[in-house]
């Protein structure tokens, strides 16, 4: 079955869309590029740098900007697939959600409009396995936005290596987080993957950071050799 992939360039879109690859063909990724940075169903830091990540896995991209207004936003992920499906042949898609049911249930409602078959292989994992299995992978994935205590600013830019992994487990039973930030606590940017022919290497890039919130900014970054 070939399959698009929704894209953000964070690791659970990076993530499934390897999982996918183990079963069935990604024809493309999909993008969804919000000019509201508080969108309520799709992922926005370093989003237009999705573009540079497809090119490092070899595959082609849908890009489709919205306005990132409630619910409204959907009519543009709608045209996204419809776009994927007449350009590639798409007879499915594949997401990135764990746990959230608001993102879940509506881009399925999207996929049952359309006839399109929908494949969320990392709906309800086990959160400890899945993190493992990340870094054991060679996933190479930053933090590039926080939004909860105690998330500081020194976490913007910090890699999800097994230090981290310890550090994001203490965290978790101490203030209740979600160690995959599936509850909003950050949001993560992915430079290296398993089917990347390249790495995205980071040139420049600002924090931006208040009262536990905050992002990192790349400004610049290319593609070099693993």
């Amino acid at each position: 079955m070939r399959l698009g992939v929704l894209f953000s360039g964070g690791k659970d879109s990076l993530f499934a869309c390897w999982k996918a690859m183990q079963q069935e063909e990604v024809a493309c990724l999909i993008t969804i590029i919000s000019r509201n940075p508080e969108s309520y169903m799709f992922h926005t830091p370093n989003i237009r740098l999705a573009a540079l990540q497809a090119e490092a896995a070899g595959l082609p991209l849908v890009e489709e900007e919205t306005k990132g207004e409630k619910e409204t936003e959907l009519l543009d992920l709608k045209r996204a697939l419809l776009r994927a499906r007449e350009e590639f042949g798409i007879e499915g898609v594949v997401t990135g959600a764990i746990q959230s049911v608001y993102q879940a249930t509506r881009v399925q409602r999207v996929c049952r409009d359309l006839d399109l078959w929908c494949f969320n292989p990392l709906w309800n994992a086990d959160q400890e396995a899945y993190m493992e299995e990340l870094v054991e992978r060679g996933f190479r994935v930053i933090i590039a936005g926080v939004f909860a205590c105690p998330f500081d600013a020194s976490w913007l830019g910090r890699e999800i290596d097994r230090r981290t992994l310890d550090d994001l487990r203490a965290i978790a039973r101490k203030y209740r987080t979600t160690l995959t930030g599936e509850g909003g606590e950050f949001e993560t940017f992915v430079t290296d993957a398993p089917f990347f022919s390249r790495r995205v290497a980071i040139e420049e890039a600002s924090r931006i950071y208040r009262n536990y919130n905050g992002v990192l900014r790349i400004e610049r970054a290319g593609l070099v050799a693993k």
